[in-house]
């Protein structure tokens, strides 16, 4: 597959081009519109304008097949090479690359034929974000769709060519040829040379089974591995443009502070500094960073800061006292009759405060206004919803913004909010100049939307045979994800008190949002560390405990199969050998892992992972496992460490110096394993093994030293406070 090099390496070219522009530089060729019939159930398109074809079709990326602007298609050229469009971005994961595949896969060319274009909101479908581990499973199902149906359509034009039954044909690396004699055949390229034509597709598009696969299923090299390497690949604070100012904005000291004075006098002094006072923003910018951030130093600002009513301690009884209603979900049988039924019952409640993205790009943006349009460079996960946001900010109308996203340097769930890229927008309008604004990891720290605190109480029974009977389960503010209970519970209810996503209460001091998995990292901990006390009180093994008491049969498979892989001989904790179990359900796909570690004067080392990932059809091996890594070495950073400090709106950490994301040091050794299961289409593979990493861990540290600890991160303060209890 090819760079995304229109797109990301020349983004300061492809600003010239709008989709109209941008098709006639492709070239000749044929441009394949497409609608799916697929679902995405909470997934809604953009402000809509369906046209007599019916409403917008999945997700916002397929839209009536008669309407105006059609916003998802292939363009397959007359050389034979064949570009998508996504409204999809890349921020590591490898997304380009198996798009690319799976699209390569249909049209029966080869992988290199392709390129992705990705996150232009002129050039591709609409397209609600990158997040949910949806890019694959959910945009890849409708790309298979598209490209399936655009070589029926180049088969309808190859058998009026060869003039041979379309049934006779076959297809190979963009080759169609009679399948009686392979000399009778004709290239894609020839087919769509010279011309220039649109063609509906009323056909249901039939993909290939995974027995069919050539191209899925295996593990090309990542299309973005050498721009990354040889630092050719461009984030957004890479780009320049001619008379390009860098701004710095006054930021308070603390989130609800109030300006009361400000003297910009000391700031106005220093040469070439342009400075901006408009509808309560105060900015500096100036050709240099430095200068603009010298002249920033230089302002004079007096706050009200309202005073701190929580800190990182009491923020989990204030959440509890101020949670809204529950809603309830997972009901079964009666918990009255559960409770009655038990010989134990177990109430324990668990806690988890708020943790940052902490990305390696913080968040940058870049605005110019060219004539009444402005382009916005940003490192987004949202680039459609954040241009209504921008045009809404600047008064244009949205068709008069238009956001690029180049390689995204992380998002976790933390790159939608989009302040930067506004004041970036508001500053290009005022001075008619090129801006960045780009957070120092300060701001960062401050400006970002956190995984809220979270409280979980379970109260849990067991029946006088050791079964579950019993499950009670109330979450405050991590919302229900990855909490579907798969365990053989007969009286079971989920009760789920405010989310993670909005913060209508305004229960908390400052913003809240997405984390990766949102909300599914608690949930898990606190599940599987109960299902551990509940095999611990039988002096049962933890993982004959949990295929004891559940017949999901992927469950079994992937907890069978980590064991296998693990080595792991059964035993009652606490065994002294530092050994934690934990599974869980995520974006379709089931993980379980297994942990061992070793404590040493209360901190915890983690010698080994091994994660058993059953995720349907596996597009990119390799890439899956990487995924399974990389959301190890994540999952790391929220069960040992990560946890921010703050009194009230201020905020305490702010920066690395006080907030420790995992090092080279932590890594332990990883086995990813990936249990077959090819006759499920693709599932999500960018969040699932982060979320069992925290109850694995919590799980071994009662293994080794009989110890249980109930609040994440793990720290030694909270194990050895946890000893001496």
């Amino acid at each position: 597959m090819r760079e995304n090099e229109p797109n990301l390496i020349e983004a300061d070219r492809m600003d010239e081009f709008g989709r109209r522009e941008f098709i006639k530089l492709l070239g000749g060729g044929i441009i394949i519109f497409f609608s799916s019939n697929a679902s995405l159930s909470g997934q809604q398109g953009p402000p809509p304008k369906p046209g007599p074809g019916g409403p917008q079709g999945f997700g916002g990326f397929g839209m009536g097949r008669a309407a105006s602007d059609l916003n998802a298609y292939l363009k397959i050229g007359e050389d034979g090479k064949i570009t998508c469009f996504s409204g999809k971005i890349e921020m590591g994961q490898a997304n380009t690359t198996a798009l690319a595949q799976m699209a390569a896969e249909e049209l029966g060319v080869s992988l290199d034929s392709i390129t992705m274009i990705m996150g232009d909101t002129d050039l591709c479908p609409w397209d609600m974000g990158t997040f949910g581990s949806m890019s694959v499973r959910v945009y890849g199902a409708a790309l298979r769709s598209a490209a399936a149906e655009a070589k029926a359509i180049l088969l309808d034009m190859a058998a009026e060519h060869l003039k041979t039954p379309k049934e006779k044909l076959s297809v190979e690396n963009g080759v169609i040829f009679a399948s009686s004699d392979r000399k009778k055949q004709v290239a894609f390229a020839q087919l769509t040379k010279g011309q220039k034509i649109t063609r509906k597709l009323e056909q249901k598009a039939v993909v290939k089974h995974a027995s069919e696969f050539a191209i899925i299923g295996k593990s090309p090299a990542r299309v973005d591995m050498r721009a990354k390497i040889t630092g050719q690949a461009k984030f957004t604070g890479d780009l320049r443009f001619p008379d390009l100012l860098y701004a710095k904005v006054l930021r308070p000291p603390a989130h609800g502070a109030a300006l009361k004075t400000v003297d910009t006098s000391a700031a106005e002094k220093v040469p070439g500094i342009v400075l901006i006072k408009e509808e309560g923003m105060i900015a500096v910018l100036h050709p240099d960073p430095e200068t603009a951030e010298k002249a920033r130093s230089a302002i004079k600002a007096e706050y009200d800061i309202p005073s701190a009513t929580v800190d990182e301690k009491t923020i989990f009884d204030h959440i509890v006292k101020h949670a809204p209603a529950p809603q309830q979900s997972e009901r079964r049988g009666d918990l009255a009759v559960g409770e009655k039924a038990a010989a134990t019952v177990f109430e324990h409640t668990y806690l988890n405060g708020y943790g940052a993205h902490a990305p390696i790009e913080t968040h940058t943006a870049c605005a110019r206004l060219d004539g009444d349009k402005m382009t916005v460079w940003i490192s987004t996960q949202t680039p459609f919803p954040n241009q209504q946001e921008i045009a809404r900010a600047i008064k244009f109308p949205t068709e008069k913004v238009r956001i690029i996203t180049p390689y995204v340097g992380g998002g976790f769930g933390g790159k939608s909010s989009i302040p930067q890229a506004v004041e970036a927008a508001r500053l290009a309008k005022i001075t008619g100049r090129p801006v960045q604004v780009a957070f120092n990891r300060d701001e960062e720290f401050f400006y970002d939307a956190y995984r809220p605190a979270a409280v979980v109480r379970i109260k849990s029974g067991l029946d006088s045979h050791g079964n579950i009977c019993l499950f009670d389960n109330h979450i405050y503010y991590a919302g229900n994800r990855s909490a579907e209970q798969f365990y053989n519970v007969p009286n079971n209810l989920t009760s789920s008190y405010g989310g993670w996503m909005m913060d209508m209460t305004k229960v908390h001091p400052f913003n809240i949002g997405a984390w990766r998995a949102p909300g599914a990292n608690i949930n898990v901990f606190a599940r599987e560390s109960q299902i551990d006390i509940m095999a611990a009180k039988l002096k049962m093994d933890p993982l004959e405990f949990r295929l004891k008491n559940t017949s999901d049969p992927r469950m079994r498979r992937v907890l069978e199969a980590a064991a296998k892989s693990f080595g792991y001989k059964s035993a009652p904790g606490p065994s002294g050998r530092g050994f934690g179990i934990a599974c869980g359900i995520d974006a379709g796909s089931y993980v379980a892992e297994i942990a061992e570690i070793a404590i040493d004067k209360g901190k915890i080392k983690v010698k080994r992972i091994v994660a058993a990932q059953d995720m349907g059809v596996s597009v990119n091996p390799e890439g899956s496992k990487m995924q399974i890594e990389g959301s190890i070495m994540m999952g790391l950073g929220y069960a040992l460490a990560e946890d921010i400090h703050f009194k009230g709106g201020q905020i305490l950490t702010t920066n690395f110096h006080n907030y420790s994301i995992p090092r080279f040091s932590w890594m332990p050794e990883i086995e990813a394993v990936l249990v077959k299961n090819d006759e499920l289409d693709p599932q999500g593979g960018g969040e699932p093994a982060v979320v069992p990493v925290g109850g694995a861990i919590a799980n071994a540290v009662f293994d080794v030293i009989g110890v249980r600890v109930f609040q994440m991160p793990l720290t030694p303060e909270r194990i050895s406070a946890a000893a001496k209890a």
